[in-house]
Protein backbone atom coordinates (compact mmCIF):
# COMPACT_ATOMS: atom_id res chain seq x y z
CA UNK A 1 0.00 0.00 0.00
CA UNK A 2 2.96 2.26 1.12
CA UNK A 3 4.24 1.67 -2.49
CA UNK A 4 1.01 2.54 -4.31
CA UNK A 5 0.20 5.55 -2.76
CA UNK A 6 3.83 6.70 -2.86
CA UNK A 7 4.26 5.26 -6.72
CA UNK A 8 0.94 6.62 -8.12
CA UNK A 9 1.13 10.15 -6.07
CA UNK A 10 4.90 10.78 -7.17
CA UNK A 11 3.77 10.06 -11.08
CA UNK A 12 0.67 12.65 -10.92
CA UNK A 13 3.18 15.09 -12.78
CA UNK A 14 4.36 12.72 -15.87
CA UNK A 15 0.51 10.90 -16.21
CA UNK A 16 -1.09 14.84 -15.97
CA UNK A 17 1.63 16.29 -18.66
CA UNK A 18 -0.54 13.68 -21.33
CA UNK A 19 -3.04 16.19 -21.71
CA UNK A 20 -1.13 18.66 -23.82
CA UNK A 21 2.42 16.51 -24.70
CA UNK A 22 0.43 14.82 -27.19
CA UNK A 23 -1.08 17.86 -28.79
CA UNK A 24 1.96 19.77 -28.88
CA UNK A 25 3.36 17.24 -31.01
CA UNK A 26 1.37 17.16 -33.16
CA UNK A 27 1.19 21.03 -33.67
CA UNK A 28 4.70 20.55 -34.04
CA UNK A 29 4.34 18.14 -37.35
CA UNK A 30 1.41 20.77 -38.46
CA UNK A 31 -0.86 18.38 -37.77
CA UNK A 32 0.46 15.44 -39.63
CA UNK A 33 -1.72 12.49 -37.80
CA UNK A 34 0.71 9.97 -39.71
CA UNK A 35 4.24 11.16 -38.18
CA UNK A 36 2.45 10.98 -34.73
CA UNK A 37 2.76 8.13 -33.15
CA UNK A 38 6.65 7.73 -34.76
CA UNK A 39 7.28 11.15 -32.62
CA UNK A 40 5.35 10.52 -29.12
CA UNK A 41 7.05 6.79 -29.32
CA UNK A 42 10.34 8.40 -30.03
CA UNK A 43 9.93 10.63 -26.74
CA UNK A 44 9.03 7.81 -24.79
CA UNK A 45 12.33 6.32 -25.91
CA UNK A 46 14.26 8.62 -24.52
CA UNK A 47 12.22 9.35 -21.09
CA UNK A 48 13.68 5.64 -20.98
CA UNK A 49 16.55 6.78 -21.54
CA UNK A 50 16.87 9.13 -18.84
CA UNK A 51 15.00 6.44 -16.43
CA UNK A 52 17.04 4.30 -17.08
CA UNK A 53 20.39 6.63 -15.85
CA UNK A 54 18.02 7.89 -13.14
CA UNK A 55 18.34 4.02 -11.84
CA UNK A 56 21.72 4.50 -11.15
CA UNK A 57 21.41 8.17 -9.44
CA UNK A 58 18.96 6.26 -7.34
CA UNK A 59 20.94 3.87 -6.71
CA UNK A 60 23.22 6.28 -5.52
CA UNK A 61 21.43 8.58 -3.06
CA UNK A 62 18.66 6.03 -1.50
CA UNK A 63 18.02 9.23 1.12
CA UNK A 64 17.31 11.12 -1.92
CA UNK A 65 18.62 14.30 -3.10
CA UNK A 66 17.73 13.79 -7.43
CA UNK A 67 20.22 15.46 -9.72
CA UNK A 68 21.22 18.21 -7.32
CA UNK A 69 23.44 15.89 -4.77
CA UNK A 70 24.73 13.92 -7.76
CA UNK A 71 25.76 17.37 -9.05
CA UNK A 72 27.33 19.03 -6.21
CA UNK A 73 29.12 15.87 -5.01
CA UNK A 74 30.39 15.58 -8.74
CA UNK A 75 31.69 18.82 -9.79
CA UNK A 76 31.76 20.73 -6.51
CA UNK A 77 29.18 22.09 -4.43
CA UNK A 78 28.55 24.89 -5.90
CA UNK A 79 27.29 23.56 -8.79
CA UNK A 80 24.32 22.19 -7.45
CA UNK A 81 22.77 25.33 -7.56
CA UNK A 82 22.37 24.61 -11.67
CA UNK A 83 19.57 22.02 -10.93
CA UNK A 84 18.08 23.66 -8.06
CA UNK A 85 17.70 26.72 -10.24
CA UNK A 86 16.36 24.47 -12.81
CA UNK A 87 13.53 23.07 -10.25
CA UNK A 88 12.62 26.17 -9.42
CA UNK A 89 11.66 27.39 -12.41
CA UNK A 90 10.18 23.70 -13.15
CA UNK A 91 8.00 24.65 -10.33
CA UNK A 92 6.60 28.24 -11.72
CA UNK A 93 6.11 26.82 -15.02
CA UNK A 94 4.23 23.37 -13.70
CA UNK A 95 2.09 25.21 -11.41
CA UNK A 96 1.11 27.29 -14.40
CA UNK A 97 0.84 24.93 -17.40
CA UNK A 98 -1.46 22.94 -15.13
CA UNK A 99 -3.58 25.40 -14.15
CA UNK A 100 -3.73 26.91 -17.80
CA UNK A 101 -4.49 22.71 -19.13
CA UNK A 102 -7.15 22.23 -15.96
CA UNK A 103 -8.92 25.58 -17.39
CA UNK A 104 -8.44 24.17 -21.05
CA UNK A 105 -10.10 20.76 -19.80
CA UNK A 106 -13.32 22.83 -18.48
CA UNK A 107 -13.57 25.03 -21.95
CA UNK A 108 -13.53 21.96 -23.87
CA UNK A 109 -16.59 20.75 -22.24
CA UNK A 110 -18.16 24.22 -21.07
CA UNK A 111 -17.39 26.13 -24.82
CA UNK A 112 -19.16 28.97 -23.15
CA UNK A 113 -16.25 29.78 -20.59
CA UNK A 114 -13.85 30.29 -23.38
CA UNK A 115 -13.81 34.07 -23.12
CA UNK A 116 -13.72 33.41 -19.15
CA UNK A 117 -10.23 31.60 -19.85
CA UNK A 118 -7.32 33.70 -18.29
CA UNK A 119 -9.69 34.35 -15.16
CA UNK A 120 -10.84 30.58 -15.12
CA UNK A 121 -7.27 29.71 -14.82
CA UNK A 122 -5.67 32.25 -12.41
CA UNK A 123 -8.98 31.53 -10.21
CA UNK A 124 -7.95 27.70 -10.41
CA UNK A 125 -4.04 28.75 -9.74
CA UNK A 126 -5.11 30.52 -6.28
CA UNK A 127 -7.51 27.94 -5.27
CA UNK A 128 -4.67 25.61 -5.41
CA UNK A 129 -2.08 27.66 -3.92
CA UNK A 130 -5.08 28.98 -1.26
CA UNK A 131 -5.90 24.65 -0.28
CA UNK A 132 -1.72 24.52 0.11
CA UNK A 133 -1.82 27.25 2.78
CA UNK A 134 -3.82 25.07 4.57
CA UNK A 135 -1.65 21.96 4.45
CA UNK A 136 -1.62 19.37 1.86
CA UNK A 137 -3.67 16.58 1.36
CA UNK A 138 -1.17 13.54 1.26
CA UNK A 139 0.09 11.08 -0.86
CA UNK A 140 -3.26 8.56 -0.95
CA UNK A 141 -5.29 11.91 -2.19
CA UNK A 142 -2.90 12.61 -5.15
CA UNK A 143 -2.63 8.35 -5.93
CA UNK A 144 -6.09 8.14 -5.80
CA UNK A 145 -6.44 10.86 -8.28
CA UNK A 146 -3.50 9.91 -10.84
CA UNK A 147 -5.08 6.04 -10.82
CA UNK A 148 -8.70 7.49 -11.57
CA UNK A 149 -7.33 9.24 -14.29
CA UNK A 150 -5.42 5.90 -15.71
CA UNK A 151 -8.56 4.04 -15.40
CA UNK A 152 -10.75 6.51 -17.26
CA UNK A 153 -7.91 6.88 -20.02
CA UNK A 154 -7.68 3.27 -20.31
CA UNK A 155 -11.59 3.48 -20.94
CA UNK A 156 -11.91 6.29 -23.39
CA UNK A 157 -8.57 3.86 -25.59
CA UNK A 158 -10.82 0.53 -25.15
CA UNK A 159 -14.21 2.25 -26.71
CA UNK A 160 -11.78 4.29 -29.46
CA UNK A 161 -11.14 0.68 -30.41
CA UNK A 162 -14.23 -0.52 -31.93
CA UNK A 163 -15.55 3.59 -32.80
CA UNK A 164 -15.51 5.05 -35.70
CA UNK A 165 -13.48 7.42 -37.51
CA UNK A 166 -14.82 11.36 -37.19
CA UNK A 167 -12.03 13.65 -37.96
CA UNK A 168 -11.88 16.92 -36.72
CA UNK A 169 -9.51 19.63 -36.26
CA UNK A 170 -7.04 20.33 -38.83
CA UNK A 171 -5.59 17.41 -40.74
CA UNK A 172 -2.49 17.51 -42.82
CA UNK A 173 -0.22 15.36 -44.55
CA UNK A 174 2.55 18.11 -44.83
CA UNK A 175 4.46 18.47 -41.94
CA UNK A 176 6.50 21.18 -43.67
CA UNK A 177 10.03 18.78 -44.12
CA UNK A 178 10.48 15.32 -45.10
CA UNK A 179 9.66 13.14 -42.71
CA UNK A 180 12.73 12.46 -40.27
CA UNK A 181 13.55 15.71 -39.99
CA UNK A 182 10.22 16.66 -39.16
CA UNK A 183 10.02 14.01 -36.23
CA UNK A 184 13.29 15.29 -35.14
CA UNK A 185 12.02 18.70 -34.95
CA UNK A 186 8.70 17.90 -33.15
CA UNK A 187 9.39 15.41 -30.66
CA UNK A 188 11.12 18.32 -28.80
CA UNK A 189 8.59 19.90 -27.99
CA UNK A 190 6.40 17.08 -26.74
CA UNK A 191 9.22 16.08 -24.34
CA UNK A 192 7.48 18.26 -21.70
CA UNK A 193 5.80 14.80 -21.21
CA UNK A 194 9.04 13.70 -19.24
CA UNK A 195 8.48 16.51 -16.44
CA UNK A 196 8.38 14.93 -13.26
CA UNK A 197 10.48 11.85 -14.24
CA UNK A 198 13.27 12.80 -11.90
CA UNK A 199 10.63 13.42 -8.83
CA UNK A 200 11.65 9.77 -7.27
CA UNK A 201 15.26 10.40 -6.84
CA UNK A 202 13.86 13.18 -4.51
CA UNK A 203 10.70 12.11 -3.43
CA UNK A 204 12.43 8.99 -1.79
CA UNK A 205 13.47 11.19 1.13
CA UNK A 206 9.95 11.07 2.17
CA UNK A 207 10.61 7.30 3.19
CA UNK A 208 11.64 7.47 6.50
CA UNK A 209 9.57 4.67 7.47
CA UNK A 210 11.82 2.64 5.04
CA UNK A 211 15.79 1.91 5.39
CA UNK A 212 18.13 2.55 2.02
CA UNK A 213 17.37 -0.37 0.26
CA UNK A 214 14.00 0.01 0.60
CA UNK A 215 14.04 3.83 -0.22
CA UNK A 216 16.28 2.55 -3.15
CA UNK A 217 13.86 -0.07 -4.32
CA UNK A 218 10.84 2.14 -4.26
CA UNK A 219 12.35 5.13 -6.00
CA UNK A 220 13.18 2.79 -8.76
CA UNK A 221 10.13 0.52 -8.98
CA UNK A 222 8.27 4.27 -9.44
CA UNK A 223 10.77 4.80 -12.64
CA UNK A 224 9.20 1.51 -14.10
CA UNK A 225 6.23 2.27 -13.39
CA UNK A 226 5.82 5.95 -14.52
CA UNK A 227 7.53 4.45 -18.04
CA UNK A 228 4.86 1.84 -18.53
CA UNK A 229 2.19 4.42 -17.31
CA UNK A 230 2.77 7.04 -19.46
CA UNK A 231 4.45 5.05 -22.18
CA UNK A 232 1.46 3.19 -23.20
CA UNK A 233 -0.86 5.77 -22.47
CA UNK A 234 0.63 8.01 -24.86
CA UNK A 235 1.39 6.00 -27.71
CA UNK A 236 -2.26 4.77 -27.25
CA UNK A 237 -3.71 8.16 -27.66
CA UNK A 238 -1.36 9.02 -30.43
CA UNK A 239 -2.31 5.86 -32.71
CA UNK A 240 -6.12 6.28 -31.50
CA UNK A 241 -5.92 9.98 -32.66
CA UNK A 242 -4.87 8.74 -36.06
CA UNK A 243 -6.97 5.44 -36.61
CA UNK A 244 -10.27 8.23 -35.29
CA UNK A 245 -8.42 11.36 -37.24
CA UNK A 246 -8.33 13.74 -34.42
CA UNK A 247 -5.95 16.84 -35.70
CA UNK A 248 -5.34 19.87 -33.89
CA UNK A 249 -8.09 20.85 -32.51
CA UNK A 250 -10.35 24.11 -32.26
CA UNK A 251 -9.16 27.20 -29.89
CA UNK A 252 -12.09 26.44 -27.58
CA UNK A 253 -10.92 22.62 -27.18
CA UNK A 254 -8.05 19.80 -26.67
CA UNK A 255 -6.98 17.60 -28.49
CA UNK A 256 -7.29 14.79 -25.93
CA UNK A 257 -10.55 16.19 -25.19
CA UNK A 258 -12.01 15.71 -28.78
CA UNK A 259 -10.09 12.39 -28.93
CA UNK A 260 -12.28 11.13 -25.71
CA UNK A 261 -15.69 12.95 -27.31
CA UNK A 262 -15.08 11.13 -30.44
CA UNK A 263 -14.20 7.54 -28.54
CA UNK A 264 -16.13 7.48 -26.12
CA UNK A 265 -20.23 7.49 -25.02
CA UNK A 266 -20.99 11.18 -22.98
CA UNK A 267 -20.79 10.30 -19.81
CA UNK A 268 -17.73 8.93 -20.00
CA UNK A 269 -16.43 12.39 -22.21
CA UNK A 270 -17.34 14.19 -19.07
CA UNK A 271 -15.95 11.82 -16.31
CA UNK A 272 -12.58 11.90 -18.33
CA UNK A 273 -12.71 16.03 -18.68
CA UNK A 274 -13.47 15.77 -14.97
CA UNK A 275 -10.61 13.67 -13.61
CA UNK A 276 -8.03 15.28 -16.10
CA UNK A 277 -8.79 18.68 -14.54
CA UNK A 278 -8.18 16.97 -10.61
CA UNK A 279 -5.30 15.40 -12.02
CA UNK A 280 -3.67 18.86 -13.30
CA UNK A 281 -4.80 20.80 -10.53
CA UNK A 282 -3.03 17.84 -8.01
CA UNK A 283 0.25 18.55 -10.47
CA UNK A 284 -0.08 21.85 -9.62
CA UNK A 285 -0.49 21.63 -6.17
CA UNK A 286 2.32 18.92 -6.11
CA UNK A 287 4.60 22.11 -7.20
CA UNK A 288 3.44 24.03 -4.65
CA UNK A 289 4.65 21.64 -2.09
CA UNK A 290 8.01 21.04 -3.35
CA UNK A 291 8.53 24.78 -4.60
CA UNK A 292 8.03 26.88 -1.57
CA UNK A 293 9.30 23.78 0.85
CA UNK A 294 12.57 24.04 -1.59
CA UNK A 295 13.05 27.48 -0.54
CA UNK A 296 12.74 27.00 3.54
CA UNK A 297 15.14 24.45 3.29
CA UNK A 298 17.50 26.90 1.46
CA UNK A 299 16.55 29.28 4.29
CA UNK A 300 18.68 29.77 7.39
CA UNK A 301 17.77 27.47 9.87
CA UNK A 302 19.32 25.52 13.01
CA UNK A 303 20.14 22.27 12.71
CA UNK A 304 19.92 19.60 15.59
CA UNK A 305 23.36 20.38 16.50
CA UNK A 306 22.80 24.02 16.63
CA UNK A 307 25.04 24.83 13.45
CA UNK A 308 23.19 27.29 11.24
CA UNK A 309 22.51 26.33 7.61
CA UNK A 310 21.04 27.70 4.37
CA UNK A 311 21.51 31.25 2.45
CA UNK A 312 18.13 32.32 2.12
CA UNK A 313 16.40 35.21 4.36
CA UNK A 314 14.70 32.92 7.68
CA UNK A 315 11.49 34.37 6.41
CA UNK A 316 10.92 32.31 3.60
CA UNK A 317 11.63 29.31 6.88
CA UNK A 318 8.44 30.01 8.67
CA UNK A 319 5.14 27.93 8.54
CA UNK A 320 1.85 28.60 9.57
CA UNK A 321 -0.22 25.85 12.12
CA UNK A 322 -0.51 23.91 9.42
CA UNK A 323 3.58 23.41 8.92
CA UNK A 324 3.05 25.02 5.08
CA UNK A 325 6.13 27.68 4.40
CA UNK A 326 3.62 30.43 3.65
CA UNK A 327 5.99 32.65 2.32
CA UNK A 328 7.04 30.54 -0.30
CA UNK A 329 3.50 29.89 -1.26
CA UNK A 330 3.02 33.27 -1.29
CA UNK A 331 6.42 33.85 -4.23
CA UNK A 332 5.24 31.15 -6.20
CA UNK A 333 1.66 32.48 -6.69
CA UNK A 334 2.67 35.75 -7.60
CA UNK A 335 5.48 33.89 -10.22
CA UNK A 336 3.15 31.54 -11.86
CA UNK A 337 0.43 34.31 -11.62
CA UNK A 338 2.49 36.31 -14.27
CA UNK A 339 3.74 33.33 -16.44
CA UNK A 340 0.10 32.72 -16.67
CA UNK A 341 -1.18 36.34 -17.69
CA UNK A 342 1.69 36.51 -20.38
CA UNK A 343 0.49 33.23 -21.37
CA UNK A 344 -2.88 34.45 -22.12
CA UNK A 345 -3.79 30.84 -19.95
CA UNK A 346 -2.63 29.15 -23.11
CA UNK A 347 -1.17 25.60 -22.46
CA UNK A 348 0.09 25.10 -26.28
CA UNK A 349 2.06 28.44 -25.63
CA UNK A 350 3.97 27.49 -22.52
CA UNK A 351 4.53 24.20 -23.09
CA UNK A 352 7.15 25.99 -25.56
CA UNK A 353 9.09 27.00 -22.57
CA UNK A 354 8.35 23.84 -20.68
CA UNK A 355 10.88 21.31 -21.26
CA UNK A 356 14.02 23.60 -20.93
CA UNK A 357 14.39 23.40 -17.82
CA UNK A 358 13.93 20.17 -16.41
CA UNK A 359 16.33 19.12 -19.23
CA UNK A 360 18.79 20.98 -17.74
CA UNK A 361 18.62 19.57 -14.88
CA UNK A 362 19.06 16.08 -16.45
CA UNK A 363 21.53 17.46 -18.67
CA UNK A 364 23.36 18.04 -15.25
CA UNK A 365 22.20 14.76 -13.59
CA UNK A 366 23.40 12.43 -16.25
CA UNK A 367 26.81 14.50 -16.46
CA UNK A 368 27.54 13.96 -13.14
CA UNK A 369 26.69 10.30 -12.99
CA UNK A 370 29.24 9.98 -15.88
CA UNK A 371 31.71 11.57 -13.77
CA UNK A 372 31.11 8.59 -11.45
CA UNK A 373 31.14 5.67 -14.15
CA UNK A 374 34.58 7.14 -14.60
CA UNK A 375 35.73 7.31 -11.30
CA UNK A 376 34.76 3.67 -10.44
CA UNK A 377 36.11 2.22 -14.22
CA UNK A 378 32.92 1.26 -15.00
CA UNK A 379 32.68 1.84 -19.03
CA UNK A 380 29.11 0.39 -19.81
CA UNK A 381 27.60 2.76 -17.36
CA UNK A 382 30.01 5.72 -18.91
CA UNK A 383 28.94 5.35 -21.48
CA UNK A 384 25.08 5.30 -21.07
CA UNK A 385 25.49 8.05 -19.35
CA UNK A 386 26.96 9.88 -21.99
CA UNK A 387 24.73 8.44 -24.83
CA UNK A 388 22.09 9.84 -22.19
CA UNK A 389 23.61 13.25 -21.31
CA UNK A 390 23.82 13.69 -25.70
CA UNK A 391 20.25 12.97 -26.16
CA UNK A 392 19.83 15.18 -23.29
CA UNK A 393 21.58 18.06 -24.81
CA UNK A 394 20.51 17.57 -28.43
CA UNK A 395 16.51 17.84 -27.05
CA UNK A 396 17.80 21.05 -25.02
CA UNK A 397 19.40 22.43 -28.10
CA UNK A 398 16.86 21.94 -30.54
CA UNK A 399 14.51 23.65 -28.20
CA UNK A 400 16.55 26.84 -27.18
CA UNK A 401 16.57 26.91 -30.87
CA UNK A 402 13.16 28.11 -31.03
CA UNK A 403 14.04 31.15 -29.71
CA UNK A 404 11.77 31.89 -27.00
CA UNK A 405 12.39 28.57 -24.77
CA UNK A 406 15.86 30.33 -24.18
CA UNK A 407 13.76 32.55 -21.89
CA UNK A 408 13.44 29.11 -19.41
CA UNK A 409 17.05 28.67 -20.11
CA UNK A 410 18.30 32.47 -18.66
CA UNK A 411 15.61 32.44 -15.71
CA UNK A 412 17.05 28.72 -14.52
CA UNK A 413 20.81 30.28 -15.02
CA UNK A 414 19.70 33.29 -13.21
CA UNK A 415 18.05 31.99 -10.20
CA UNK A 416 21.33 29.81 -10.05
CA UNK A 417 23.76 32.53 -10.63
CA UNK A 418 21.90 34.27 -8.04
CA UNK A 419 21.86 31.66 -5.23
CA UNK A 420 25.41 31.04 -5.80
CA UNK A 421 26.58 34.56 -5.15
CA UNK A 422 24.72 34.54 -2.26
CA UNK A 423 26.30 31.46 -0.86
CA UNK A 424 29.29 32.78 -1.25
CA UNK A 425 28.65 35.75 0.45
CA UNK A 426 27.47 33.66 3.74
CA UNK A 427 30.89 31.86 3.71
CA UNK A 428 30.14 28.87 1.21
CA UNK A 429 28.26 26.61 4.04
CA UNK A 430 27.86 22.85 3.31
CA UNK A 431 24.76 20.85 2.69
CA UNK A 432 23.96 22.89 -0.02
CA UNK A 433 23.35 19.44 -2.18
CA UNK A 434 21.05 18.50 -0.04
CA UNK A 435 18.87 20.69 -0.28
CA UNK A 436 15.99 18.68 -2.48
CA UNK A 437 16.19 15.87 0.09
CA UNK A 438 15.63 17.87 3.01
CA UNK A 439 12.78 19.59 1.20
CA UNK A 440 11.08 16.04 0.74
CA UNK A 441 11.64 14.82 4.15
CA UNK A 442 10.53 18.33 5.14
CA UNK A 443 7.28 17.42 2.88
CA UNK A 444 6.77 14.11 4.85
CA UNK A 445 6.95 15.22 8.18
CA UNK A 446 4.19 18.15 7.29
CA UNK A 447 2.17 15.05 5.33
CA UNK A 448 2.38 12.84 8.47
CA UNK A 449 1.21 15.86 10.99
CA UNK A 450 -1.69 16.87 8.91
CA UNK A 451 -2.77 13.26 8.61
CA UNK A 452 -2.20 12.58 12.04
CA UNK A 453 -1.41 8.83 13.10
CA UNK A 454 -2.21 6.55 10.18
CA UNK A 455 -3.71 3.04 10.99
CA UNK A 456 -1.47 0.45 9.27
CA UNK A 457 1.23 2.78 8.65
CA UNK A 458 4.81 1.51 8.32
CA UNK A 459 7.08 2.48 10.80
CA UNK A 460 10.58 1.07 11.54
CA UNK A 461 9.54 -0.81 13.85
CA UNK A 462 6.98 -2.83 12.00
CA UNK A 463 3.27 -2.28 11.10
CA UNK A 464 2.23 0.39 13.81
Amino acid sequence: MLLLAFAFAVMADPVSSVAYAVEAALRALNGDLGLLVATMTLVVAIIALVVVNYQQLVARYPKGGGAAAATGEAFGEGWAFIPIGALIVDFVLTIAISVSAGASAVIAYVPGLAPWRLPLALGLLLLVGGITWFGHLGRLVFAALTLGFIAVAVTVLLYGLTAEPHPVGTITTTPGHQSLVAVALAFPVAMALATGVEAPSSAIAQLGQLDDAGRRRFGQVTLWLTLGIVGTITIGLGWEANRLRVGIPPPESTQIAELARVAAPGPVFAVFQVMTALLLLSAASSSFQAGPGLLKALARHHTGSGRQHGILPTWLGRTNAHHTPFWGVVLFVGASCLVVAAAGAHDQELVLFYAVSVFLSFLAGLLAMAVFSRRDHRSGLLVLNLFGAFVVAFTLVVNLARGLPLVSLAASLAIAGGLYRVWVRAGRPGGIRDVAAEAESDADNQDQSDLGPQPGAISDGGIS
